[in-house]
């Protein structure tokens, strides 16, 4: 199976003016549980005594998902984080030469030595150790070798593949991660940004490569442009990778709310997965394929993620639809009388912006019949 390690309560509430209550935090580790989620990367405990708390608290839930901290390299986070009881922790160092110098003045033997001082505690102390290699898309893949067979050797357990600003295509991710899997070190988990609108397919990209694993955060929420999508991410693996997870559909609708309302973001109405009219079929040559068979134009049911399938009445409509509303409503009509109206539809829709209900059908249908 492959993991899911959803990152929404840090990553995600990193984003610009976002800031979690304790209350939300520990709803939305809840439904994320319940969602599907392997594993919940859940704060940093540096942050000081109140993240320690909240993270505590998601801790004492006792959810089936591991349980995770984010923490740069060093052994002071790293006490942070053991204050917190987690099972996992993400050991965080730059690896492009561009935060190298920022961060540490070029200094990479230092980075090396911090990573393996905070390993080695941190595997003493019997923790998941994931390695977060900040900007790993932009950096030597020979540094990234020397990490990979460092965390290896120390015992860590995943290497977290970052692509920071977002700036890898599909096919760049794929030869890079295709690379590092072939060394044979240590699972790989892909975290992306959506800078170019690419978060989700670079992260899957990176799956067909071998990773194991991959970051999301729920509505895609984070720095910039935010991240890898867990609502799209959870259905690619149900859907293009045969998984079998199986959740409550509610509980996705539910998640989505929660955080878009906690994070004060209006999702957009073709979101992919949770958009609310992205189950909305208005053209006549859809609508007709959807009304014999569903799959002609849907990837998967719209039960499964709490959604509706509607037919709205527009510009596009075509025979099939009017029929079908209309028999809803209790009209007998046939296909031909049909034909007469669907000029007058388009030019009554065309010149309002707004596609007509039901009743307003079955009025022109009687009207002009």
């Amino acid at each position: 199976m492959l993991t899911i390690n959803d990152t929404t309560l840090r990553d995600g509430e990193q984003a610009p003016f976002v800031a979690f209550n304790t209350s939300e935090k520990l709803k939305i580790a809840s439904y994320l549980d319940r969602a599907g989620a392997d594993e919940l990367e859940v704060g940093i405990p540096a942050m000081g005594a109140k993240e320690q708390s909240d993270i505590r608290e998601i801790v004492d839930l006792g959810l089936n998902a591991r349980v995770m901290s984010w923490n740069r390299a060093t052994l002071k986070d790293l006490e942070s984080s053991l204050k917190c009881e987690v099972e996992a922790v993400n050991l965080s160092i730059p690896t492009s030469q561009t935060l190298i110098d920022v961060k540490f003045n070029g200094d990479k033997k230092r980075i090396l030595t911090n990573l393996r001082d905070t390993i080695e505690v941190a595997k003493k102390e019997n923790l998941f150790v994931s390695i977060g290699a900040e900007d790993s898309s932009r950096a030597d893949l020979n540094f990234l070798k020397e990490i990979l067979e460092l965390g290896a050797d120390l015992g860590a357990d995943r290497f977290r593949f970052c692509d920071t600003v977002g700036i890898l295509t599909p096919l760049k991710a794929y030869k890079i991660v295709s690379f590092l899997v072939s060394l044979n070190l240590l699972d790989i988990e892909m975290h992306t940004h959506n800078d170019f609108g690419m978060a989700s397919a670079n992260a899957i990209a990176g799956v067909e490569a071998g990773a194991f694993s991959v970051n999301t955060t729920v509505i895609g929420l984070g720095e910039r442009a935010g991240n890898a999508s867990f609502e799209q991410i959870l259905m690619s693996f149900i859907h293009q990778f045969d998984e079998n997870r199986s959740f409550d559909s509610k509980t996705i609708k539910d998640l989505v709310k929660l955080v878009a309302k906690s994070a004060h973001i209006t999702v957009p109405s073709n979101a992919p997965i949770i958009g609310n009219r992205i189950f909305a079929h208005e053209s006549g040559i859809h609508v007709d394929g959807v009304l014999k068979n569903n799959i002609a134009y849907e990837p998967f049911n719209p039960k499964e993620v709490g959604a509706k399938r509607s037919f709205p009445i527009g510009k596009h409509s075509g025979s099939s639809s009017i029929l079908f509303h209309l028999n809803r409503l209790g009209v007998e009509t046939t296909k031909e009388l049909v034909q007469n109206l669907i000029p007058k539809i388009r030019d009554i829709v065309t010149s309002r912006k707004r596609v007509l209900r039901g009743y307003e059908l079955k009025e022109l249908f009687l009207k002009e019949a």
